[in-house]
């Protein structure tokens, strides 16, 4: 089975409105429903006007959560709760240092259970930023209380969909924070100690996540409540089932709160 990260590299992503990458699918325009979201972006060194692009929540004005997948540790990130284009890299990104868990490893077991472990990560920003609301974490254990089909909001700012014809899917990416509802998938398996499984099967009326929600935050749906980060997809359609880091683990809680 392939397993593929949900971060994405865009040409000039500080004004890339007509960029394609992907982001929340079957969803719409969050507008200010979710102030917490934002955007974090790396410019790659070797790849002159190139950055990776992820998505995240906002635990305080200078704590942001992510998943670990998404930068180098060893060069700043920069953050922006702009909801839509056009970005302006000095007015509307903050600075900040990116913290992957010490524990994150991927790829370092076979198939699907050992595909991925400690995917999250916190950004600390270089100056305190309000966005008008902040996320809250789970209480421990929280997911396991929570029955099969639980309704969710996913949040983010990667691929919309898919632009159909001959040849690869192009994707259609907007640089614009999307929302959707979607909905808990219980499992029994080895993965579901660490990740939630969500459906993207838009013929339910639900949304997916893609390239880009890297991050994002699965929302528990009424609340602010970060039940876990976007991690990764079992397919380059973003489509069936998506698999998220959960966030209310002991350990994870321990490493978010220890800054």
């Amino acid at each position: 089975m392939r397993m593929k990260v949900l971060g994405l590299v865009v040409l000039g992503v500080c004004l890339a409105a007509s960029a394609r990458v992907m982001t929340v699918t079957n969803g719409q325009p969050d507008g200010n429903r979710h102030p917490y979201v934002g955007v974090v972006i790396q410019f790659i060194p070797d790849m002159p006007g190139f950055v990776t692009v992820c998505s995240g929540s906002a635990l305080s004005s200078t704590k942001f959560l992510t998943a670990a997948h998404c930068a180098d540790p060893s060069r700043p990130v920069f953050v922006s709760y702009k909801s839509g284009p056009p970005f302006s890299l000095s007015k509307d990104f903050t600075p900040g240092t990116f913290h992957p868990n010490p524990n994150w490893c991927i790829a370092c077991g076979p198939g699907l259970p050992g595909f991925d472990t400690h995917d999250v990560a916190v950004v600390t920003l270089g100056k305190p930023v309000n966005p008008g609301d902040f996320a809250t974490l789970p209480a421990a254990g929280l997911v396991d209380t929570l029955p099969m089909g639980t309704f969710v909001d996913i949040v983010g700012y990667g691929v919309q969909g898919f632009i159909p014809g001959g040849g690869p899917k192009q994707q259609i990416f907007l640089f614009t924070r999307y929302f959707a509802p979607s909905q808990l998938i219980q499992s029994n398996n080895v993965a579901s100690v660490e990740f939630i499984k969500l459906t993207a099967n838009p013929s339910q009326g639900t949304g997916g996540v893609c390239f880009g929600d890297s991050g994002g935050p699965d929302v528990l749906s009424g609340t602010d409540i970060v039940l876990a980060v976007n991690s990764y997809v079992t397919n380059g359609n973003c489509a069936g089932v998506t698999y998220s880091n959960r966030v209310d683990l002991p350990d994870i809680l321990s490493f978010i709160n220890s800054f």
